[in-house]
């Protein structure tokens, strides 16, 4: 029987940007934010929990503030108004291949019998 290597290559190494880029995106709500965004446009904060109906209103400025805070927001406050509305900047933006590729994997391999996909296996 052949035994399971438990050692790990010396070639490969984690690095940290990569580990914190994963972090973030990683993190319960912030994928489902983001492409929220991507593929609404600019959202106001009710419109972002209407969308996303399981997330606490806590959690969720939570995240929102996160994302700001990593350059993938931007929050843009309304003159004379109290309108606050939440868009994508460029870094935000360029998530839309990897968002992309993401539903590519979970057409292939995650089943699904919501409405809206065509998938009811």
């Amino acid at each position: 029987m052949p035994q399971a290597n438990n050692s790990v290559k010396k070639s490969f190494h984690l690095c940290p940007k990569f580990y914190k880029t994963f972090t973030m995106l990683g993190k319960k709500w912030n994928g489902l934010i983001i492409e929220a965004l991507l593929c609404e446009g600019p959202l106001r904060f009710k419109n972002l929990s209407n969308i996303i109906k399981k997330c606490s209103d806590r959690v969720m400025v939570e995240r929102l503030r996160e994302l700001c805070e990593c350059g993938i927001v931007q929050r843009k406050t309304f003159r004379n108004s109290a309108l606050i509305e939440y868009s994508l900047n460029e870094k935000g933006q360029e998530l839309k291949p990897i968002m992309k590729a993401v539903h590519q994997w979970s057409d292939k391999w995650c089943q699904c019998k919501c409405d809206c996909c065509d998938d009811k296996h």
